[in-house]
């Protein structure tokens, strides 16, 4: 079982790779739109940042340029913990993936094995995945281990025992929950999760679509920390899309207060998850 925290760090993730911006005409793609989502999140209570990028097309990229711009700006503008996704799109090679590392976040993602991803298959080869840890921590990046199913859970005991803690000695993981094809959104589901979480190791958890709320709640309720952001959901109740990010995380921050576990402040984070100053 992870141990209980006294608060709780809130993370958005603001955008993704999946949602158009001619779809969705209020998903923050440009640099200042994300630099602006970052401010006010960080206003309403949020602590991390997980990056996705876009090029002037508004199309999905990996661009090692962009992303340092991206990395320079959000930290010259707020004080949160910047995370980039090493994820990318399905299509993403391995090489170009590794290379996110090279623009130093604080945190960087490492999913934890391959799953269904709607009609599409998201790659995390064994070797990749080992090849990923390695380089966080030459680099004294952060993981942020993402589970998309139950198995990817033994898949991270794996790692840690044959690989070694990672950078910053702190082991915190991402529950991924309700994506097609990998693990359901509920209660149940996150209880049996985290059953098989490291000793003395942290989690989030993350309810893509409609199972955000319950997702949100089962996690406070269990200790746990939370992400939001219309990444993950563009509906913010029944019949009701999202306004913007700020609104999921002010949401997130108004029942983390009821559940007594209030938002960590972005240092409070980067204590607990081990980030360099």
């Amino acid at each position: 079982m992870a141990p209980t925290s006294h608060g709780t760090v809130i993370t958005v993730a603001p955008t993704g790779a999946e949602h158009s911006k001619t779809d969705v005409p209020n998903l923050p793609v440009t640099l200042d739109e994300l630099v602006k989502t970052a401010r006010d999140c960080e206003r309403v209570g949020a602590a991390m940042i997980h990056i996705h990028i876009r090029d002037d097309a508004a199309q999905p990229t990996l661009d090692l340029k962009r992303l340092t711009d991206t990395v320079a700006a959000v930290r010259e503008q707020t004080r949160l913990v910047v995370q980039l996704s090493t994820g990318g799109a399905v299509t993403d090679s391995e090489k170009d993936r590794l290379a996110v590392l090279d623009a130093l976040p604080d945190s960087a993602s490492c999913t934890m094995g391959t799953v269904n991803f709607g009609d599409d298959v998201f790659v995390n080869r064994w070797p990749f995945i080992v090849e990923l840890h390695k380089r966080m921590r030459d680099r004294g990046i952060v993981p942020e281990y993402e589970i998309f199913d139950i198995g990817h859970l033994t898949a991270l005991r794996r790692l840690l025992d044959e690989h070694g803690l990672p950078a910053g000695g702190h082991v915190h993981l991402d529950l991924v929950m309700g994506v097609p094809g990998g693990m359901a959104g509920d209660t149940e589901t996150l209880a049996a999760a985290l059953r098989l979480i490291p000793e003395g190791a942290t989690f989030s958890a993350t309810g893509v679509g409609r199972t955000s709320l319950p997702v949100l709640l089962a996690a406070l309720s269990a200790g746990g920390h939370v992400r939001v952001g219309m990444e993950d959901t563009l509906s913010y109740a029944r019949g009701e899309r999202v306004k913007d990010n700020a609104q999921l995380v002010a949401r997130a921050s108004g029942l983390a207060r009821i559940a007594q576990r209030p938002p960590m402040s972005p240092d409070e984070a980067k204590v607990l998850l081990g980030v360099a100053s």
